[in-house]
């Protein structure tokens, strides 16, 4: 053997081999979430291959509703769930939709969203008023932005009793709902209510009249998150990533493409018109994953005023943990 030869055959004896890691042996997080536009850069963090970059593999559900999304968060059987904050604040203080026999013990630590709901109605009501007598719908009648809605419809002189509340799940459900005739008017997020609007469904309100709000965050359970920081924070930048991409002119097309992809009814028309709104960095998608503290105290006030049993809540930081997002977005 060559001497070239032989040192070769050394070298590959106490080098390791290195290979590359496929994704499908990376830590898993299980992620939960109402169908639509808020996992928008969820997906392009998916497609780009962001959280595999990160040392994780997620698994994303969409849920029926958020009784399935935050029981299932409580109780393990998910990760990570996208939902209001109202939902993870109401069953934190025992007011949410269901008892549940786990230990709560939920936090938010990244901002999605402000809610960007809209007040949408059968072609035949005229206004917010005209809603008295009614049938309303919601996801859940005790959380989320159910609280929104009883604000809008108190703002144009309905109060409790003038309606008629009737759960029937995600924006997707409702609007299905809304267009079958089994109620009159509900509060659906993009790109529902332009999809309503395109088939001559009225839209008589937003829910920014309450104003600021913090809508959808991403919540997880608190021994969880500490259990798995690296996990958490590598889901906060692969997310970040995701949301910088889609926010990048260069990749509108790409990026409009997935939204015409991942959810049912959309149309290139439909996903121009939604993209303008989510990318508004007022009214759409939080830049950098950022929590509205203020948006977050306007959350608690109405939850003070329409929760059951009564409860005055005013301290924002009691439901979030800034911590992980300070770890993955400062390096």
């Amino acid at each position: 053997m060559k001497k070239a030869e032989w040192f070769a055959v050394v070298l590959l004896a106490v080098v390791p081999l290195v290979l590359p890691v496929r994704a499908q042996d990376l830590p898993e997080v299980k992620l939960i979430s109402f169908a639509g536009s808020t996992n928008w850069a969820v997906w392009a963090a998916q497609e780009r291959g962001e959280f595999a970059k990160n040392g994780i593999q997620i698994t994303l559900t969409y849920t029926p509703n958020s009784v399935f999304l935050m029981t299932g968060l409580i109780e393990g059987r998910f990760d990570i769930g996208f939902a209001a904050i109202d939902n993870m604040v109401a069953y934190q203080e025992g007011q949410g939709e269901v008892k549940v026999e786990a230990e709560i013990g939920l936090v938010a630590f990244l901002g999605l969203h402000n809610g960007f709901n809209s007040l949408m109605a059968a072609p035949q009501v005229k206004d917010v008023a005209d809603l008295k007598g009614r049938k309303v719908a919601v996801d859940a009648a005790t959380t989320g932005y159910a609280f929104v809605l009883y604000d809008i419809l108190r703002r144009n002189g309905l109060q409790s009793g003038d309606y008629v509340v009737e759960r029937f799940g995600g924006s997707t459900r409702r609007w299905e709902a809304l267009r079958e005739g089994r109620h009159d008017g509900t509060l659906l997020s993009i790109p529902w209510d332009i999809i309503a609007e395109r088939n001559g469904y009225k839209r008589v309100a937003t829910s920014h009249v309450v104003g600021r709000y913090q809508g959808s965050v991403g919540t997880v359970r608190r021994k969880w998150a500490a259990a798995n920081e690296a996990r958490v924070v590598g889901f906060i930048r692969a997310y970040v990533a995701g949301l910088e991409w889609i926010s990048d002119p260069a990749n509108r097309d790409a990026a409009l493409a997935l939204l015409h992809k991942n959810i049912k009814g959309m149309t290139p028309e439909i996903a121009e018109t939604s993209a303008k709104i989510l990318l508004d960095p007022a009214v759409g998608l939080q830049r950098k994953g950022e929590l509205d503290i203020a948006g977050v105290r306007t959350v608690l006030a109405l939850r003070s005023q329409y929760g059951e049993p009564k409860k005055t809540l005013t301290d924002p930081m009691k439901y979030y943990d800034p911590s992980y997002y300070r770890k993955a977005v400062t390096r």
